[in-house]
């Protein structure tokens, strides 16, 4: 399987993602992100305002070396010059700027782009966007009301009815936000079949374990639909998005060339 296939199929068929710091404080990031990915975890994203550019890159550095093992994802948010720098396979835009079309510019080809979404026309949006190959929805449970309310468990069945995950061709979205082993049903039962999660497995007090609950939760929730899904997405793994690449775009560390790209 060639890197451009590899990434697109891997995003397709991801049902849980964990968002993480660099783990400084706990210095373990290296065994944490082997145990979790290792236990079900299929993207990990790094997310921490704190760290310096330096110490982002060398926990991206950290993380990819975890996901080789698991063929899983590494996803850089918001920044499109660290990922451009990381040589990121996933970059996972907030909600407005940087614009998707500008954003692509800052990495590799194949690479897949995503977009925070927290309210119904962030999710109609995303789903029309062509630039953008996956969304998450949210928060599902706590966070800052937005418009006077927040988002919850209404905006993740809106986005089940307009990209129903299972459909074949569908755009792969993430229920985020507040999610735990307690509520996990309740987001399943409102339509999500992949979910983004934080706290419950980084703080857990065996994040591998919890990742494992998470993953074998979602298993059970796609059940025989889940070998339909793959034979598809594995089916559709040489359909992409043709960009121009300039020369100078092709030395980039953003595009990096197919059969040197390290997550394969």
């Amino acid at each position: 399987m060639t890197a451009l296939r590899g990434i697109d199929v891997r995003l397709r068929l991801a049902r849980l993602c964990c968002v993480t710091d660099g783990r400084r404080v706990t210095g373990d990031l290296g065994g944490f992100a082997a145990d979790v990915m290792g236990a079900g975890v299929d993207l990990v994203e790094l997310r921490d305002d704190r760290a310096s550019d330096t110490e982002k890159l060398s926990a991206l550095d950290v993380l990819r070396t975890a996901a080789l093992r698991s063929q899983g994802l590494v996803s850089v948010y918001a920044d499109p010059e660290l990922a451009r720098e990381f040589g990121a396979d996933v970059l996972h835009l907030p909600k407005g700027r940087p614009e998707a079309e500008k954003a692509r510019r800052y990495v590799h080809r194949w690479a897949k782009l995503g977009r925070s979404c927290y309210t119904v026309k962030d999710v109609d949006a995303a789903v029309a966007d062509d630039q953008i190959d996956f969304f998450t929805v949210g928060p599902s449970f706590g966070g800052l009301a937005l418009f006077g309310r927040p988002p919850g468990l209404d905006l993740v069945r809106h986005a089940a009815a307009v990209a129903p995950p299972q459909a074949k061709g569908a755009k792969p979205w993430f229920a985020i936000g507040g999610i735990t082993l307690t509520n996990l049903d309740q987001v399943l039962a409102a339509g999500a079949r992949r979910v983004a999660v934080g706290r419950a497995i980084c703080d857990a007090d065996d994040p591998g374990a919890a990742a494992g609950s998470f993953g074998d939760r979602l298993r059970a929730a796609w059940g025989d639909e889940m070998d339909a899904f793959t034979i598809d997405a594995v089916g559709k793994e040489g359909r992409f998005r043709t960009l121009g690449v300039t020369r100078d775009d092709a030395d980039s560390p953003g595009t990096t060339p197919v059969d040197t790209d390290p997550e394969i």
